[in-house]
């Protein structure tokens, strides 16, 4: 039996809205990625960090390589791109339930040449029946050759992600414990913060304002003698018309998205959190190097 500890990195890379995110949550046990049925919802890469007895995986959840419309977008793909670099394992991740398409042949020829160990994952399984997963392994064979395992999954339902752990665990080195081992990101608490509040956007606005929109926690203070933090956070948006959607008739819609985001930040916490939160508009903030990099798109 081995009984070395292994230790490594491991991107998840894919097209938007495969499921990164959700399987990562998975393999992590609780919600640390936002998710939501938008694509493009990932914008950073964000380290996710799983220790067990005999390994630690250091996941790199990354967005969706996609063709960028706006320097966001380039920010994004050269991120998910980057990713590859330095790392011990890649997972490919698609969507068996959706066609093959174009986009994740070019995933395919991106990684072709890379020098780790590459897993196809073939996520939302549960969403087809076993003959037409069949046939998704029938097309999967003009590309079998690169990879070195390739593992049926369903990140939402839980299906065979112990296996592809257990897959990725093997291609892993043998070495140190890099981080802490009751540490489960690196990323810090106010990117979290903002990162729910972007979530509540994503499920409550329409179509056209998610992706035009980013949050910036400006103040998080610990109130003395009392458990409770005071949380201020900036949405900003592209139009006034978006800015209008965004607050709602009498500020209904503002409050849907405070009152959504508090419960998940309360979990975070661990305490009471009165959160405070403005619209501004900031426009063409996509296209703009220095308002990216001061939203934290570096």
């Amino acid at each position: 039996m081995d009984s070395v500890f292994r230790s490594g990195f491991v991107s998840i890379i894919g097209r938007p809205n495969v499921g990164k995110s959700t399987l990562i949550n998975t393999f992590m046990g609780e919600r640390l990625n936002i998710i939501s049925d938008k694509p493009q919802t990932t914008r950073n890469t964000i380290r996710c960090i799983l220790t067990q007895q005999d390994h630690q995986i250091v996941f790199l959840d990354t967005p969706g390589i996609h063709k960028p419309k706006h320097k966001l977008g380039e920010y994004m793909v050269s991120a998910a791109v980057q990713s590859l670099k330095g790392v011990d394992v890649t997972v490919v991740l698609i969507d068996c339930s959706a066609q093959i398409g174009s986009g994740d042949i070019f995933i395919f020829d991106t990684v072709k040449n890379v020098k780790t160990r590459k897993i196809l994952a073939l996520n939302k399984i549960d969403k087809i029946s076993k003959r037409e997963l069949e046939g998704v392994l029938a097309k999967i064979t003009l590309y079998e050759n690169i990879f070195d395992s390739i593992v049926p999954i369903s990140a939402k339902m839980g299906n065979n992600t112990d296996d592809l752990i257990k897959e990725i665990v093997k291609f892993l080195p043998e070495g140190p414990m890099y981080f802490p081992q009751d540490m489960i990101t690196d990323v810090p608490e106010r990117f979290i913060v903002a990162e729910y509040i972007r979530e509540k956007i994503l499920l409550l606005a329409r179509e056209e304002i998610p992706h035009g929109t980013a949050v910036e926690v400006t103040s998080m203070k610990e109130r003395k003698d009392k458990d409770i933090i005071d949380i201020e956070a900036t949405i900003y948006c592209e139009k006034e018309s978006h800015k209008r959607i965004i607050i709602g008739k009498q500020g209904s819609m503002l409050k849907a998205i405070g009152s959504k985001s508090r419960v998940d930040i309360e979990n975070l916490l661990n305490c009471k959190v009165n959160l405070q939160l403005w619209v501004k508009v900031k426009r063409d903030w996509r296209d703009s190097l220095s308002a990216l990099k001061a939203l934290g798109y570096n």
